[in-house]
This record gives structure tokens, sequence and C-alpha cells, in this order.
């Protein structure tokens, strides 16, 4: 199966708007004319607009970091999916692994806002990942799981190709460690069997995407592998060089 490789820059908590458009117009600049990749950039909240509108008529795609669940309502500081939608998105990440580690967010949680994304016409790029104690534990398969039953409650199979499933070993993140090779195309075999046991023949045409440390330096090697079809970029996506780099390698491969 055919699947287009997606490669998307998480700038985290960086970049006020005066630099979040110096970057996007890097991006732009390099990467408007690559082809058989889809690439997005995913700003802080306050600079998404701008940076909305600097991409307007570039097929790079602007991603938003997380949203809630409600479309409106008294919920003081949260952001729904419908506005979102308004400045230009068209991918919502949810479930980032700092997400749940530092604001609790919970399986359930995450399931909410996968649908509200969803509801919303945007597709989420729903993070999944173990923790090095997990892993140590042997228990890297059952977190997983859970990971996916949580978010994926409800979701029909007709809405199941919009999601993007990102996983990002916990252990890997921000810390220069990374997964071989091998051991992240063991997990992304895993996710799509799971994801083929929830939804069919459906589950081959779902995008997996690798999040850990991942630089040019490693980029070819991960994407090579069958089952992983694009990264999920932290640190590296901060400099255009590094994430041209990767978003090209993904092409490569």
């Amino acid at each position: 199966m055919s699947r287009t490789p997606i490669v998307v820059g998480n700038w985290k908590l960086h970049k006020g708007i005066a630099d979040a458009l110096a970057l996007a117009t890097e991006v732009k600049n390099q990467l408007s004319a690559l082809r058989d990749v889809e690439v997005g950039i995913a700003p802080v909240f306050t600079a998404l607009h701008a940076v909305g509108k600097r991409l307007d008529g570039c097929p790079v795609a602007l991603v938003a970091q997380d949203c809630f669940w409600q479309e409106q309502g008294a919920w003081t500081g949260e952001v729904a999916p419908s506005l979102l939608a308004d400045v230009g998105c068209r991918y919502v990440i949810v479930g980032h692994s700092e997400r749940r580690q530092h604001f609790g967010e919970l399986d359930a949680a995450v399931g909410l806002k996968a649908r509200a994304v969803l509801a919303a016409g945007l597709a989420p790029i729903l993070c999944v990942g173990e923790t090095d104690r997990e892993r140590d534990a042997n228990e890297t398969f059952a977190r997983l799981r859970a990971q996916l039953a949580g978010a994926l409650a409800d979701v029909p199979a007709a809405d199941a190709e919009r999601i993007v499933v990102a996983y990002e070993p916990v252990w890997a993140i921000g810390t220069g460690r990374s997964a071989t090779p091998a051991q992240a195309q063991e997990v992304h075999a895993f996710l799509r069997a799971e994801l083929r046991d929830r939804f069919g023949d459906v589950a081959a045409k779902m995008r997996l995407q690798y999040g850990g440390s991942v630089k040019p330096e490693n980029a070819a090697e991960l994407l090579s592998m069958p089952d992983i079809d694009g990264a999920l970029v932290g640190g590296a996506a901060l400099e255009a060089a590094k994430f041209v780099a990767i978003a090209r390698a993904a092409r490569r491969a």
C-alpha cells in the first residue's frame, strides 16, 4: 500500500510571531516544491494566525499543538478545533507525551480531543508512546494498546484514514536517544496490526509517524522502514536546514 509520507515540525513553546514567520518562510521557500511528501509545521497558538497567512496558497500545512474537546462555553483558556480550522489549521496534535506527563491528560481525554478534531473536519495526529520504565518492564505493547483503545473509542472506520498515529517513545523525546530503526519498525508493525483489528483494511492506508530525537543523521534509515510513514520532529524542527533535510529524506525513503 502506497502512503504519502507526512513530516510535521512541532515547535513546542518556542518562537514568537516574528521568529515564527521567519522560520515558516524558510520552510515554505525550501519545501513548497517538494513532491510526494506532506509537510506541516506547528507553531505556538499566538503565531498560528500570522503563520497561516504566510502559508496561504502553499502546500505546507498549518498544525496546532493541542485543542479542547468542547466547541464553546465557559472553558477559560481553552481553544476549540473549529477555531483552529478558522485560522487555517489542517491537523491538530493530540495526546503528546508532554501533555500526558505534565498536564495529566488521560487516554479518555485524548479520545475526546481526537473525536472533536474529526468533527471539526480536521485531522488528528494521535501521539502514543511508552516510558523507559514501561519499556524495561516489557510493557510497551500493553501501554500502546491501552492508549489506542482510549483515543480511538467510538471512532468509526469511515474516519480512520484521516487519523495520523505518531509513535513517540517518551525515553527518546528531547534526550538525543532515538529508537533504532528495527525497534521503531517493530512498534509500528504492532500499531498497524492493532489498527487493522479495530478498523479493518483501512489500517493499510493510515499513516504512522515516528517521533523521538529525529534528526538528519538518522531520518533516512528510520523512514525507510516499511511501516514508518513520516516523522513528528521536535528540536530539529526549530532549524530550517535540519527540518528541510528530514523532509527530503522522507521523499528519498
